[in-house]
């Protein structure tokens, strides 16, 4: 079997335990910890399939963009955080693992790619683009899922938005209706008192 083909069966072995264990583990912080392992490998097994723009986006969107945009949703759900906080050394373990598995992923993609003895793909031609290549297959060949994905994440969005701004019995509110039809007798209260004299 050649290398490539080891190193892309031990990436998505990875990327198949990182994606159940995000599932599966029941704190948010290992959870957030393995899903970026997950988008790491992907893009890993991107660079060996010679796509580097799809690697590079995965990086850079999903990994510095997306995962910010789940932390805020943590934030926004009224998860207890507070424990999170606390023992911050306990999550150290799991973050230096993440950090060494895709140390190691690297390496193997620069390994794999540089060794003399697996078989060199055909170059290119001159001006080959991979994102024009790329914007062809999606808007020409896969047009209509393309569509429908869209379709889908307006519809997880408007969800995220209506759980994020239910009404929650224990949460204090304004309601501006209501307090431009406030009187005043209802707000202040005129208080008539004889006075009284000092002492001479």
């Amino acid at each position: 079997m050649p290398l490539t083909e080891i190193v892309f069966y031990l990436f998505g072995g990875i990327l198949i335990l990182a994606a159940l264990s995000v599932v599966t583990v029941r704190n948010p912080v290992f959870a957030a910890l393995f899903l970026v392992l997950a988008f790491f490998s992907a893009a890993c097994i991107w660079l060996l399939l010679e796509a580097e723009f799809l690697a590079i986006v995965l990086v850079l969107v999903y990994v510095g963009a997306v995962m910010v945009l789940f932390l805020f949703v943590v934030m926004m759900l009224d998860i207890n955080v507070a424990p999170l906080k606390e023992g911050f050394m306990r999550y150290l373990p799991v973050g230096v693992l993440v950090a060494l598995a895709m140390a190691v992923q690297m390496f193997l993609v620069f390994w794999t790619r540089g060794s003399a003895d697996q078989p060199m793909p055909d170059p290119r031609p001159e001006g080959y683009s991979h994102t024009r290549e790329l914007g062809e297959a999606l808007f020409i060949d896969y047009l209509y899922p393309f569509e429908i994905a869209a379709v889908i994440l307006l519809v997880a969005i408007i969800a995220a938005i209506t759980l994020t701004h239910r009404r929650r019995p224990d949460t204090k509110y304004q309601d501006p209706a209501k307090q431009v039809q406030v009187r005043r007798e209802e707000r202040v209260r005129l208080v008539k008192m004889k006075s009284e004299g000092g002492e001479s």
